[in-house]
């Protein structure tokens, strides 16, 4: 076989196997954009399941992301400005929950908060309960959803110039004002990235909240665990569902491919009017 033909086999062979891999990834979405018809997602909609694990899902991961951004930007930049050595080891333990299987973390948690668990008697003698509760779904959300956002913001972090922190701190800001105002600005793209990630992270989240929070309607049933119900007594909801969370993902998708773009427009474009203003 000459040279030429098995350049051209090679070719037809890559592009051939990467087809099957794409129709392997988009088959299944178109066919369930079709499964289902208006008269069917309005059924979905209506079922009992619908409403309560919406609801739930849209606390329940707005509480985790905020509690993920407020407590994560801050580590986020310490892992990019901390001593190289610790910052490594602590980086690689942020990240751990990204390859622990969902089920591994589920059953780590169970033996962190519950009854007999690590922590259990200390919240038994406090009369508090975490194991199947909503707090346990927050916790949840946060433990799966955290590493997206931290590992995002140490990343936008690193491309901060830290001079400029630096110089903002001898016109005299505080460290407080200096990072919130020079720092966090710089690297917003990549926080509101992350923080895309995160949220898509929790709102999809499934193994680990069915082991530690279990799967009670109103209270731990989130929208994935809906689905998995609604296949056992109506698809209707399951597909609607289905759908939903497929609406959402899209949406996080062109936030996080459009967001920064969009947000370095409005910023570049009111850097320059302040700049004509000053000039006038």
């Amino acid at each position: 076989m000459s040279r030429h033909s098995s350049l051209l086999l090679a070719r037809v062979l890559g592009w051939g196997l990467g087809l099957l891999l794409l129709a392997a990834i988009v088959v299944p979405l178109v066919a369930l954009a079709l499964s289902s018809s208006p008269a069917d997602l309005a059924a979905g909609v209506r079922h009992p399941l619908f409403a309560p694990a919406l609801a739930l899902s849209g606390r329940t991961t707005l509480l985790s992301l905020l509690v993920v951004v407020v407590a994560g930007t801050p580590l986020g930049w310490w892992l990019a400005v901390g001593p190289r050595r610790l910052t490594r080891v602590v980086e690689i333990v942020v990240v751990l929950p990204i390859v622990i299987p969902p089920a591994v973390l589920g059953v780590a948690l169970l033996q962190a908060f519950g009854r007999s668990g690590l922590i259990g008697p200390l919240l038994v003698s406090l009369d508090l309960q975490v194991p199947f509760t909503t707090t346990a779904v927050v916790l949840t959300q946060v433990v799966v959803c955290a590493p997206f956002y931290v590992a995002s913001a140490a990343i936008a972090f690193r491309r901060v110039d830290i001079d400029l922190v630096l110089v903002a701190r001898t016109l005299g800001a505080s460290p407080a004002s200096a990072f919130f105002r020079v720092a966090v600005p710089v690297a917003a793209t990549g926080l509101l990235g992350g923080a895309a990630l995160a949220y898509a992270r929790a709102i999809g989240e499934f193994g680990a909240t069915l082991l530690f929070a279990g799967n009670l309607s109103g209270s731990t049933q989130t929208m994935p665990l809906a689905i998995y119900m609604a296949l056992e007594s109506d698809v209707r909801a399951a597909l609607a569902i289905s759908l939903l969370l497929t609406v959402i993902a899209v949406a996080l998708l062109f936030a996080i491919r459009l967001g920064p773009r969009v947000f370095a427009s409005v910023v570049l474009g009111r850097d320059a009017m302040d700049s004509e203003d000053q000039d006038r």
